[in-house]
């Protein structure tokens, strides 16, 4: 006997590449087992707006592919409160939805936490390009950043080297530096800055120095938004030596968008049916994760208590690899 009769899906926070492919799972992964579906639109500000339709195959056809979110996502102050909590919960439970499956990131956790507490069934999937959620080493979207990232960085270098300039690539990361630390490795990024390791302006600035003295072209710095800001970074840089002509790109909001790349739309698929069918062996309050290739299950509270660990053998790693 399955534990949940009618299940509602959404998605919420910022959004990232692969969410269409989770919604789309577990949409059909429902259906597949006879359970009702609803979607909600503009994640938990549409559910407190009674925004919510039932969802069928077509609903989700011809959207694996797509980035961003056919859901669409809002915040919602109104949420935050015990009352916002209280309402949602209430109108769950008016169209018999006794279980909700929520993917988005640390903030969407949090919301599917609050509504356990109240009796609905909750799943989280992590869908967020920083990667910053903890007992999963991946997160939806993550490896289609790396990758928009990685394709900037390679047209970047052809016109940096081109002048023999220095580019400053600021990325999103404001806790996390995952981003820049995968896209920097990927792309032979000669300096890597991210918010779990302390760095020292005065060094990178003398390497950099030496290296064109020694005839390299061009030098590429990533830095994680967490790290500091792109152009202060670059000002400091050329203060520190005549040689540096450091310019400055901001890659922003193009990193969450685009087609997902395989493993974000697999890794989406294998989350959003196991998703769906953990809710029916009557698990709750849960955040679905992957570790080491094997799909797991970690209490909410335990996830959005724990600082996701940073890679430190990769980041030293890059280190060696940039001399």
């Amino acid at each position: 006997m399955s534990a949940v009769k009618k299940i509602a899906v959404l998605t919420s926070g910022g959004d990232s590449q692969g969410m269409n492919a989770a919604l789309r799972a577990v949409v059909r992964s429902a259906l597949y087992h006879g359970i009702e579906i609803f979607g909600i639109q503009r994640g938990y500000q549409g559910l407190l707006n009674n925004d919510i339709f039932s969802m069928d195959l077509r609903s989700v056809g011809d959207i694996i592919q797509r980035g961003g979110t056919v859901l669409q996502s809002a915040r919602s102050k109104e949420f935050y409160t015990e009352e916002g909590q209280r309402k949602g919960a209430e109108i769950l439970r008016s169209y018999g939805i006794d279980g909700l499956v929520v993917i988005g990131g640390d903030g969407s956790y949090h919301g599917a936490n609050k509504l356990s507490k109240l009796g609905i069934n909750t799943m989280g999937l992590p869908g967020t390009i920083d990667n910053d959620i903890s007992f999963t080493d991946y997160t939806i979207g993550f490896d289609t950043a790396v990758g928009v990232v990685v394709d900037a960085i390679n047209k970047l270098r052809d016109t940096m080297s081109s002048h023999e300039r220095a580019s400053v690539v600021e990325v999103m990361g404001r806790h996390c530096g995952d981003i820049a630390l995968h896209a920097g490795l990927a792309s032979g990024a000669e300096t890597i800055l991210v918010p779990e390791v302390p760095y020292d302006l005065d060094e990178v600035a003398q390497r950099m120095t030496h290296n064109f003295a020694m005839g390299k072209r061009h030098s590429i710095i990533i830095v994680a938004e967490g790290a500091g800001k792109g152009e202060d970074i670059a000002t400091e840089l050329s203060q520190r030596s005549k040689q540096i002509d450091a310019r400055v790109t901001v890659l922003g909001h193009i990193q969450r968008g685009g087609t997902p790349t395989p493993f974000d739309r697999n890794l989406a698929s294998r989350l959003g049916d196991f998703a769906v069918r953990s809710l029916i062996r009557g698990e709750s309050d849960k955040a679905c994760g992957i570790i080491k290739g094997e799909l797991t299950l970690t209490d909410i509270d335990k996830v959005v208590n724990t600082k996701n660990t940073f890679d430190s053998e990769m980041y030293e790693l890059a280190l060696r690899l940039s001399q």
